[in-house]
């Protein structure tokens, strides 16, 4: 007869309290139970399941990553190209294609190592170099293959360089462009997208916030532009000679664009088909209708009409806002985030250019550095942790979270791009000659015109 552990534990306690009925019990009970054919062995913990794929999630962000490689192609090419002059068209469209072909390249040699695997407080390291080890199982998303989020963050590192050259639009050649661009990822982009995503200093050391890249890719290409449009110094003619954009109409459909790919950019940058992608998705609407609407409404008090330009320029700085907080607030956050978009890039854009003195052509620091530095201070004073559970309860030491990243930030991004500036004006050259700006780079650059008019 075999005794179980646990009648052999009740045995021993009847023995010890001197209960020997109690032991009769239970080795008749003993008795009458089957008799196993070893002790039993105990249960091993289940193992994890490993990570699956969800179907779901996998759609959702293959197609932001596809509506956000369309904010860049065609949308912000569009956007740009119809606020310039007609001569220089195509140099706005050829900048969006060659920093996709040229970022895409050192993507994948070495920029989603750098920006997403680990290393220290400031750069990753290159496990993944080549994207070698990057395949269809999941990685950093949970439910989503790795080379999907790689794909997915590579749509980011292509339109944040594509945006500073907005405000050095028709003077800077092309070639400088693409030698800039390359130098400014490796000092820039890919460190600062690891300190904010990739655990580094920003993110996991002083705890900032930022949704989908506030200071990643609207701050860092904002200030840049600044300082671009600093060391060029202004276009020929600028403030004698009319400059109006072109074609409203293009930048209209470029604006359209820009919205509906911002949907990939924000809600995509929840990872899943989720509450938190949904919470995104609302708020980017209600920021960027308020601010298009609120920037018009302000053109016809001081300047008498509301112009097609106003609406576009408030509706891409409301989505600029809204970027770094967009997963992270309730909709009465989004309005008042929409309201300030409104507002506050619409004086910088109108006033504060005017007073400095600076030629940012297309507004890429009015809107892009000044907003997103507003969307990132403001992510700290609205964040609401029903939205999100990544908000931390302490309100007053998340805000001033907020205000070191973006110190931190322009820091990083002024001192870098006036470096690299300096160098390339030096080696290269950033403008062309005063003849060919007065031609236009369509043709001096690219040898083609963008309209030939019989």
């Amino acid at each position: 007869m075999f005794i179980t552990t646990r009648k052999w534990t009740s045995l021993l306690a009847a023995v010890l309290v001197g209960g020997s009925a109690f032991v009769g019990t239970c080795v008749a009970q003993d008795a009458a139970a089957p008799a196993p054919v070893a002790a039993a062995a105990a249960t091993p913990e289940p193992a994890p399941a490993p990570p699956t794929i969800d179907h779901g999630d996998n759609a959702w962000m293959m197609t932001s990553s596809a509506i956000v490689l369309f904010m860049t192609l065609p949308g912000l090419a569009l956007f740009y190209g119809g606020l310039v002059r007609k001569k220089n068209i195509l140099s706005q469209l050829a900048q969006c294609l060659g920093i996709t072909g040229l970022v895409t390249i050192l993507w994948w040699a070495a920029g989603f190592s750098l920006s997403f695997t680990e290393g220290n407080n400031f750069i990753g390291g290159l496990t993944n170099a080549f994207l070698k080890g990057v395949d269809s199982t999941p990685g950093t998303l949970p439910t989503v293959p790795q080379n999907v989020f790689c794909v997915f963050q590579l749509t980011f590192a292509i339109i944040t360089p594509a945006l500073i050259f907005g405000g050095t639009a028709e003077r800077l050649k092309f070639s400088a462009v693409l030698v800039f661009t390359a130098l400014w990822m490796f000092a820039v982009y890919f460190p600062l997208a690891h300190m904010v995503w990739g655990g580094g200093l920003i993110g996991a050391k002083i705890g900032a916030l930022d949704f989908a890249g506030g200071t990643v890719v609207h701050m860092s290409s904002g200030w840049t532009a600044l300082v671009l449009a600093i060391i060029l110094g202004k276009r020929q003619g600028y403030g004698k000679e009319p400059m109006a954009p072109h074609s409203m109409v293009l930048c209209m459909v470029g604006t359209s664009i820009l919205w509906v790919g911002w949907y990939g950019f924000n809600a995509g940058s929840a990872g899943a088909a989720d509450g938190i992608a949904a919470a995104a998705f609302i708020a980017t609407t209600l920021a960027a209708a308020i601010g298009g609407f609120v920037w018009a409404l302000l053109e016809w008090v001081f300047k008498g009409k509301p112009s097609v330009l106003g609406f576009c320029s408030g509706i891409v700085a409301g989505l600029v806002v809204i970027t770094p907080a967009a997963g992270f607030v309730n909709t009465d956050g989004a309005v008042i985030i929409g309201v300030a978009a409104g507002v506050i890039p619409f004086f910088a854009v109108t006033y504060l250019k005017k007073i400095i003195g600076y030629d940012d052509a297309l507004d890429t620091f009015g809107v892009h550095g000044i907003g997103g530095t507003v969307g990132a201070i403001l992510t700290g004073v609205l964040a609401d942790k029903a939205v999100n559970p990544a908000v931390p309860d302490d309100r007053t030491a998340l805000i001033i979270s907020q205000l070191e990243a973006c110190g931190v930030t322009i820091a990083w991004v002024v001192v870098a791009s006036v470096i690299l500036g300096l160098i390339v004006k030096v080696v290269i050259g950033l403008r062309p000659s005063p003849e060919e700006e007065t031609e236009g780079l369509d043709i001096t650059d690219h040898g083609e015109e963008g309209y030939i008019l019989s």
